[in-house]
């Protein structure tokens, strides 16, 4: 059954990609909410998620689900989990940048089982299933081989729960350490990128659970490591995530000033 996720997520990736850049093209006419300081949600999110939940649930109707907009809906006893962000990056969406994506996972036994992040402005599909290894656009990708945080790029997530304290310390430690951030305003582009070795790692100080869970089995399969993200915040959690390279994996941590 794994096997016939892994392929419907990416179906239905491509089938809400369409859905939302439709949106995207039409953005300044979106009615547009305000969740919070620097938390926007639209009409092109709901939609894209209504979509998503009827065409998984409808294949997998015993599974859970998941989502940003509408929170968890219970499936069956033991069934497994869709995580689904429909569009990760809303303010770049809105001021039309590329930079957003459509991020699904899958969630069995204690693991993410499925993780798929396609970013319809720019065509990338990043995908990876459990055990199968990671792709970007169909080609398999492998995380950076690197041993200094110089030696790339280093994605730094931050949101209106970020403290401008912390923030500022972990440029701080980066920049001292000869590094240099990048932020595109969606955390799972970010991650992806890791999976890709187009970074060499990623660290925010709160993050959702449907900002990250696809991007964790990205980056493991591309062989990086993650920190216990999962295991300490669950499938409707949020909060301090690491991921990156296994060489810098030890210094990415050493930037998150402790609570």
């Amino acid at each position: 059954m794994s096997d016939e996720r892994f392929a419907l997520a990416i179906e239905v990736a491509h089938s809400a990609g369409r859905l939302a850049y439709g949106y995207f093209e039409r953005a300044a006419d979106l009615t547009i909410e305000h969740k919070g300081t620097q938390d926007l949600v639209s009409e092109a999110d709901r939609e894209t998620e209504a979509h998503i939940t009827r065409e998984l649930l409808s294949a997998f109707p015993e599974d859970s689900f998941m989502g940003e907009e509408n929170g968890l809906t219970q499936g069956a006893e033991g069934a497994g989990t869709w995580v689904v962000d429909p569009i990760d990056g809303t303010q770049p969406f809105l001021l039309g940048l590329p930079t957003w994506c459509i991020s699904i996972a899958y969630v069995q036994d204690g693991e993410v089982q499925i993780g798929v992040i396609h970013a319809p402005a720019t065509g990338d599909t990043y995908a990876a299933h459990r055990g199968h290894g990671a792709t970007h656009n169909g080609k398999p990708v492998h995380v950076i081989e690197a041993a200094s945080l110089s030696d790339g790029l280093t994605g730094v997530g931050c949101s209106s729960k970020t403290k401008a304290d912390d923030l500022a310390e972990i440029m701080r430690r980066l920049l001292s350490a000869g590094g240099m951030y990048q932020r595109t305003g969606s955390g799972a582009l970010n991650l992806a990128y890791v999976a890709a070795g187009q970074h060499i790692g990623y660290v925010e100080m709160h993050i959702h659970a449907w900002d990250c869970m696809a991007a964790l089995c990205l980056v493991e399969e591309a062989g990086g490591r993650v920190s216990s993200f999962l295991a300490d915040y669950g499938v409707t959690g949020a909060g301090k995530l690491v991921a990156g390279a296994p060489g810098v994996f030890e210094q990415l941590q050493g930037l998150l000033p402790t609570q």
